[in-house]
Formats: structure tokens, C-alpha cells, sequence
């Protein structure tokens, strides 16, 4: 029968000599591995006094971007959602109420927004798909935690434009999210 490809290797068995039984040139080889190994540098960073250098298109920790007068620029549109493939985007709509209008831009807005850091997989088609400029990724690292009801992201927390004082500490966070894994 004749095979597809000429790729065939014709293997001879041949005696092995003393050294290779004893296993003496892979013990050897291994021995050298190690050598080389242990007079390099050392490959790791002690975090947090140190911090290594990060690519200029790192993308990190979701942002939502307020306008000038400090409304928010979200319209609850849910583009951001169907784009995230991941699915880790969730949004639920409501209507401005009158006396509300120094609050969001639009007639609609996003009265809840949570995003799952846990699944988010940082590709940033969540901000390309915003019509508004409303969802940016910032270079800063996402913080972390103990358990898993403290990565849900909510309003909280990635408002920007909120002062620092009244910003909710992420680490001080207590919500009762019910989750599969008890924390």
C-alpha cells in the first residue's frame, strides 16, 4: 500500500552502549538544564513594591465615563451587552424622572449596571460597540479579592467623575450577592 506522504522514518534497533543504559548522558543533560538555570536572573517581580511594565494597549478595570456637567453618559442601549462575549455585561433601563435631568443625558438610563470581572475577558468590544463613549477600559489593575461576590461590578464602583469621598471602597464593599461558591 502506498502512503499519502513520503514522511515514513525507517527505525533500526540498535544495542545501546553502557552509558546509555545507565542513563548517564540524559542524567547529564538534565544536570546542565539545571546548571544554566540557576545563575540567571531572577524572573520574579516582588508586587507590589515593584510592578512590571505594561504594554501601552493594556486594557484593565471598566470605567463608566460621565460628561462635563458630571451626567452620565450611559443610555442603558445594551449594546455593550449583546457585544460582550463573554457575557458578563448586565443592564437593566429605567426613565429619567422629572428633576432628574442634571443626573443622565438621556430620556433612558442604565439604573443598573454591573459587570462580572470574573468572566470579563478584557477584549474591549464592550467599548467599541458604546455609541455614546459611555464604557472605557483604564490601564489600572483590577484589585483582588477573597470571594466572588465582591468582583460583580457595580454602579459603585465604576462611575468615574464620582469624588474620591464618596466613592465606595472596593475592598470595604459588603453586597449579598448570591453566589454558587459560598465565600
Amino acid at each position: 500500500m502506498k502512503s499519502l506522504t513520503d514522511r515514513k522514518k525507517s527505525v533500526s534497533k540498535r544495542e545501546l552502549t553502557f552509558a546509555e543504559k545507565a542513563y548517564l548522558p540524559a542524567v547529564l543533560k538534565g544536570m546542565s538544564i539545571t546548571l544554566k538555570h540557576l545563575f540567571k536572573k531572577e524572573a520574579t517581580v516582588r508586587y507590589p513594591e515593584e510592578t512590571r511594565e505594561r504594554a501601552e494597549v493594556y486594557r484593565g478595570m471598566h470605567v463608566l465615563k460621565r460628561d462635563e456637567e458630571g451626567r452620565e453618559n450611559c443610555t442603558a442601549c445594551g449594546l455593550c451587552a449583546v457585544a460582550c462575549p463573554a457575557e458578563a455585561i448586565t443592564i437593566d433601563a429605567a426613565e429619567r424622572q422629572p428633576g432628574e435631568e442634571h443626573l443622565y443625558r438621556e430620556e433612558k438610563y442604565a439604573s443598573k449596571y454591573e459587570i462580572n470581572m470574573l468572566r470579563c475577558i478584557y477584549c474591549g468590544l464592550c467599548e467599541e460597540a458604546c455609541p455614546k463613549d459611555a464604557v472605557y477600559l483604564t490601564d489600572r489593575i483590577v484589585p483582588t479579592e477573597y470571594s466572588r461576590g465582591k468582583f460583580i461590578y457595580g454602579k459603585d464602583i465604576l462611575v468615574e467623575g464620582v469624588k474620591p469621598e464618596e466613592r465606595i471602597d472596593i475592598s470595604q464593599r459588603k453586597k449579598d450577592y448570591k453566589m454558587d461558591v459560598k465565600d
